[in-house]
Formats: C-alpha cells, sequence, structure tokens
C-alpha cells in the first residue's frame, strides 16, 4: 500500500496534511508510513488501530498496562506506556472515558502542540454542563482539541462504513487541524462533516444519544390510533353483545379484535402523510406564495411523513399476516361446521352468493394492490434505490403512486362494509362500525386531492412553486421555507 507521510513536528502551524491514497505531496520513493497515536485499550480502539493499519497508518497505542493490553492488537501495532505513544505522533485519539482525562495530567507537556482527537461519549444528554472536548480543552490549552469519530461505534470501525453509519461528525477551533481530521476520517472510508467550532461539540456528543428521536411523534401517533380503535371495536364487538343478550365473544381479542385495529390504522396514517402535504398547499394557495413558513406543528408533520408512511406500511403487513391465519382458528372450524350442519338440517343445496363472491373477490384483490403499491413506495425508500432515481421518478412513485394506493386502500375498505354501514344492527351504543370512522380521514384526503388537481387549482398552485411573488395583500412573507417541500410526499 501507498505510504502516507505525516504532517510536521507542529501540525497546528504546518501547511502539510493528510492527502488521499497516502501521499504528501505526491508519490515519494521510500517514503515512510505516518504514525497515529491512541490513548486507551478498548474495543474502539481496538477497531481503530485495525482501520488505521488497512488504510497505511502505523499504531502505536498507549496503555496503562501495555503487556496486557498487547495481546488483544495485531502485533504490528506497537502497544506501550502512554509517554511513549504520544511522544511518536503528532496526532493523539482518545479512546477514553471523560472521568480519565486527568490520568493525562503528567505527560501535559508531551501533548502541548499536538491534535487530540476526542472520540468520547457520555451515558445520557447533556450529563455536563460543557461538551467532554471542551473540558478536555481546559486541561490542556496547549494543545488543539477535534471533536471526531464518536457517532461511529466500534462495530461500524471494524467492519468498515455502511450506508447509514458514513457521516463523521467534525468540530474544533483550529481550521486546519479540523481539516487533518476530515482528511483522516476520509481515508478511513467515511464522510467528515464539518461542525465548525468547538462549541458544537456538545450537539456532537449528544447525537449518538438519541433514541429514534424521528420516531418519536409518528410512533406515539400510531400507538393513540391502535388503542383508541382497539377500544372502540372491542366496546362495539364484544361488550355490546356480551350486554344485549350475554353472548360471550372475548375469545375474539387475540386475533380478530386485533386484525380489526390493524388496517383502521394502517390507513389512517397513510391518509395523514397527504394529508399534511395538501394542508401546506392550502396555506401556499391561501397566502400566493411559497415563502410563507409554516407552522412548527405543520413542519414537523411534514418532516415526519416517511415514519408514518412506513409505519402505515408495517401494520398493513401484519394485518396481511392476520388475515392469513384467521381461518386456521379452532374457533373457525366450529363456525363452519356449524354452518354446515344449519344448512343441511334446513335441507338448503346451494348458498351461493352472487353479489357477496363478486364484493369477497373484488375486496380481496384490491387489498393486494394496496400492499404490493405501498411495498413499492417502501422498496424506493432504500438508499441503493432512492439514489437510482431521479427527481421526477422518484416524485411520481412517492407522490403519485401514494396516492393510487390510498384510493384503492379506501375502495378496499368500502368494500368491506359494503351494505353494512347502513343497516341498524351495526351501530350498537349507537356507534358506527370502525371501518366507517376510518373511512372519513381518507376519503377527505382524496376529496382534497380531487380539489387540488382542477386546473384553476393546480396552475395557481404550480405557479406559486416555481417561484411566483407575494400578493399584495399578504407581503409579510417571513422568508423562504427550504426545509420541506409539500409536494414532495414521501412514504420512505
Amino acid at each position: 500500500m501507498d505510504s502516507i507521510s505525516l504532517m510536521g513536528s507542529s501540525p497546528v502551524r504546518s501547511k502539510a496534511s493528510y492527502l488521499p491514497n497516502g501521499l504528501k505531496n505526491g508519490p515519494r520513493e521510500g517514503a515512510s508510513k505516518p504514525t497515529v497515536a491512541i490513548i486507551g485499550s478498548g474495543d474502539f480502539s481496538k477497531c481503530l488501530a485495525i482501520r488505521l493499519l488497512h488504510t497505511g497508518f502505523h499504531v502505536v497505542v498507549g496503555s496503562r498496562q501495555p503487556k496486557r493490553a498487547a495481546d488483544v492488537f495485531p502485533h504490528v501495532v506497537d502497544v506501550t506506556h502512554h509517554e511513549d505513544a504520544v511522544s511518536k505522533s503528532s496526532m493523539v485519539f482518545l479512546a477514553i472515558r471523560r472521568e480519565h482525562y486527568p490520568s493525562l495530567w503528567d505527560i501535559k507537556h508531551l501533548l502541548a502542540g499536538k491534535i487530540l482527537v476526542d472520540v468520547s461519549n457520555n451515558r445520557r444528554v447533556n450529563q455536563y454542563p460543557e461538551s467532554n472536548a471542551e473540558y478536555l480543552a481546559s486541561l490542556f490549552p496547549e494543545s488543539t482539541v477535534v471533536k471526531g469519530f464518536n457517532v461511529i461505534s466500534a462495530w461500524a470501525m471494524q467492519s468498515g462504513p455502511k450506508d447509514a453509519s458514513r457521516q463523521v461528525y467534525i468540530c474544533s477551533n483550529s481550521v486546519e487541524a479540523r481539516g487533518q481530521v476530515m482528511e483522516v476520517a476520509r481515508q478511513l472510508g467515511f464522510v467528515p462533516v464539518d461542525m465548525g467550532m468547538l462549541s458544537s461539540a456538545k450537539e456532537v456528543e449528544n447525537m449518538p444519544l438519541h433514541l429514534f428521536s424521528d420516531w418519536k411523534g409518528p410512533v406515539l401517533t400510531s400507538v393513540a390510533l391502535a388503542i383508541f380503535f382497539f377500544v372502540y371495536s372491542f366496546v362495539r364487538d364484544i361488550i355490546h353483545p356480551y350486554m344485549k343478550s350475554g353472548q360471550s365473544l372475548f375469545y375474539k381479542i387475540p386475533l380478530e379484535m386485533v386484525n380489526r385495529t390493524l388496517p383502521v390504522v394502517a390507513i389512517t396514517l397513510l391518509a395523514l402523510v397527504y394529508l399534511a402535504g395538501q394542508l401546506a398547499a392550502v396555506q401556499q394557495l391561501f397566502y400566493g406564495t411559497k415563502y410563507k413558513r409554516f407552522p412548527h406543528w405543520l413542519e414537523g408533520w411534514l418532516q415526519s411523513r416517511k415514519q408514518l408512511g412506513l409505519l402505515s406500511f408495517f401494520f398493513t403487513c401484519v394485518h396481511v399476516l392476520y388475515s392469513l391465519c384467521l381461518p386456521m382458528r379452532r374457533s373457525e372450524r366450529y363456525l363452519l361446521l356449524n354452518m354446515a350442519y344449519q344448512q343441511v338440517h334446513a335441507n338448503i343445496e346451494n348458498t351461493w352468493n352472487e353479489e357477496e363472491v363478486w364484493r369477497v373477490e373484488m375486496y380481496v384483490s384490491f387489498g393486494i394492490m394496496s400492499l404490493g403499491l405501498l411495498s413499492l413506495l417502501a422498496v424506493t425508500s432504500i438508499p441503493s434505490v432512492n439514489s437510482a432515481l431521479n427527481w421526477r421518478e422518484f416524485s411520481f412513485i412517492q407522490s403519485t403512486l401514494g396516492y393510487i394506493a390510498l384510493l384503492i386502500a379506501t375502495l378496499h375498505a368500502l368494500l368491506f362494509g359494503w351494505k353494512r354501514a347502513f343497516e341498524e344492527e351495526a351501530y350498537r351504543f349507537y356507534l358506527p362500525p370502525s371501518f366507517v370512522v376510518a373511512l372519513v380521514l381518507p376519503i377527505t384526503v382524496v376529496a382534497g386531492k380531487i380539489v387540488l388537481l382542477l386546473p384553476c387549482v393546480a396552475r395557481r398552485l404550480k405557479r406559486i412553486r416555481s417561484g411566483g411573488s407575494c400578493i399584495r395583500r399578504h407581503r409579510d412573507c417571513e422568508g423562504p421555507t427550504a426545509h420541506m417541500s409539500p409536494e414532495r410526499v414521501t412514504i420512505m
């Protein structure tokens, strides 16, 4: 492998930098590989050392117990004491926790003028008043502290960058040191992201501690809808028969009640995906401009459409699995035998109902088509597939086909209800069937889309989104809302 020359003894002031392909200022015959020091001998230190070795660096590891630590590192890694490791490199990775920073106080003079890359994380968000990197900089003011590589796990460091873990966020008060660490990140196969000054370190350190932060709102919405519709169906279909005629149908709770809840939640979430874009379009039509900022609640809603769409797809898939398992129940077999016995006892040879046959055939067919379209929308969220599509193709799949999926799912629900929505006995406790409640929002969204497709509305909306100026009676535009485009309806 081509070698990579180390920058000068004072990297903060030197113009030299780590260059791609392992060469400094072009290839040189017999150029020596640079040396990078790592303080710490844990899992991250080991994986970082292996990755640096594969890229062409010499690695020296500083440990409090070098003899014991040497067993877990490749034999080409120089495992030694902290003093010796620091003296051999001008870039030092600190793979130790914050509470161990003071242990380096004795070698403070050796760290002077060197780049200290802090890769530490905390156990919880905002655990300390200041970030670990800023605390480190206060302990060693003569060194240049760079925050980075903390969002990369030891596993990702060892196995190589993946689509979901390529970015490395880096910040420092020294532009030159920041650039050198970013170049090292590039050579390791990651994508460095410049976060600016060291004051951004707290934000960078909080990143790996967030647990599905973008999913909290959509998940809570899904759970709330699931609980509501489950309780709604339970009251209508379990409690009402029990109170009215003493009929015990509690055996339906594990499968049938759950299966009645799943499709209702799925179609409601899918409608919410497209309702957000329609509300954004209404605001743009009202103000006559696309430069009026959306309210915070609508902007957050627009940004969560991807998660809402994926959750809708999840509920749909589980609904299909539950539906396939319904005929396998023992209760279903008993009911089927009872119906057959009653038919024989009543001397009925044929109970064929042409209308019911067509209804169920079309109902199942529309359900399969809606599942197929939702699957297509979900597949296009895969980064490798998404990157292979241009904007027009992506918009057609996510917007046009998405609306078609919502329309077909609505027809699927209408065929399921059929005439039952107009039967008096279907309104138990004066409550409409759950599928009637679930159809309100999808039908509203479909009707809203039809209105937006009217030529007079569509032309005006297209003119506004192409950059039309504010209408005179609404000159108080608040700057561009470049965060989210309402027409980019994604179910990624």
